[in-house]
């Protein structure tokens, strides 16, 4: 199988632009609307698409993902759920990157390696684990390397030149730099420190780096696509599919389609923008 992410990175690059990088929790609001949702995002503009894997405890989301968690596992989704969505997915798109997004805990009680063969055999192309450090990563990454899948590591703005090595060794697909400190959606990112950082990054790595956390509008993430290879938008787009949810909207994936859409746009247009 090909390397969807390096092949959608590539492409991205050669057209001279960012790639806009989508999050949305798996079975929010439920598995039925969440398989809609998925499917509508690559027509919408998602160059790659980040899947939550529910979790009860996600540390290091805001109240947004939170939220969206709690009504994903109110509706009975497990991870076996997850990959059987992205498998069903993958019968009409097998071209757009899907990156699972989560904690280890769930993996863990699935069994690493299971995990890792049913993820290939569903699609998935990589792994953020967002409380698994390279220290700790010995039970996992060995079993996503053997099956062809990335290990796609976070980096922070307290991620000093000491540390970076730790983090950049494994790591594949891509380095997602988050870029505020704290949990998702609580703050918005500063363009200025985002490009210092993106620029200090690329001196350590050839991955393409990937921004995320507190991008939430058009303006934020052209702002951010300016300087770095991809834009990560998440709370936003959870933000309101549970407003939609909230208002029992039957319109759901044509919202987040035209949210998405309004994200693409401006991620397209930045750089030309820039050099004008």
């Amino acid at each position: 199988m090909s390397d969807r992410l390096a092949t959608r990175f590539a492409a991205c690059a050669a057209d001279g632009r960012a790639a806009l990088v989508t999050f949305v929790t798996a079975g929010d609001p439920d598995l039925a609307t969440s398989a809609e949702i998925l499917a509508a995002l690559p027509g919408a503009g998602a160059d790659v698409i980040e899947i939550g894997m529910p979790f009860t405890d996600p540390m290091a989301d805001g109240p947004a993902i939170q939220r969206g968690n709690l009504r994903s596992l109110g509706g009975g989704t497990t991870l076996r759920a997850v990959l059987a969505m992205v498998k069903a997915f993958r019968a009409s798109d097998n071209a757009t990157p899907i990156v699972l997004m989560g904690y280890f805990n769930p993996i863990l009680a699935f069994g690493p390696e299971r995990f890792a063969a049913e993820a290939r055999l569903a699609g998935i192309d990589g792994c953020i684990v967002v409380d698994l450090p390279p220290e700790e990563a010995g039970e996992l990454a060995p079993a996503l390397a053997a099956h062809g899948l990335h290990l796609v590591r976070l980096a922070t703005p307290t991620t000093d030149a000491q540390r970076l090595p730790a983090v950049l060794n494994g790591a594949s697909g891509f380095l997602y730099y988050v870029a505020v400190a704290g949990v998702t959606g609580a703050n918005s990112a500063v363009v200025t420190d985002v490009a210092e950082a993106v620029a200090r990054l690329k001196a350590s790595t050839r991955l393409p780096i990937a921004v995320g956390f507190g991008v939430r509008t058009p303006e934020q993430a052209a702002a951010i696509a300016a300087h770095a290879d991809a834009v990560v938008v998440g709370s936003a787009i959870v933000d309101a599919i549970g407003a939609a949810a909230e208002a029992r909207a039957n319109d759901i994936p044509a919202r987040v389609a035209a949210q998405v859409g309004a994200l693409a746009q401006a991620v397209r247009a930045a750089r030309k923008e820039k050099a004008a």
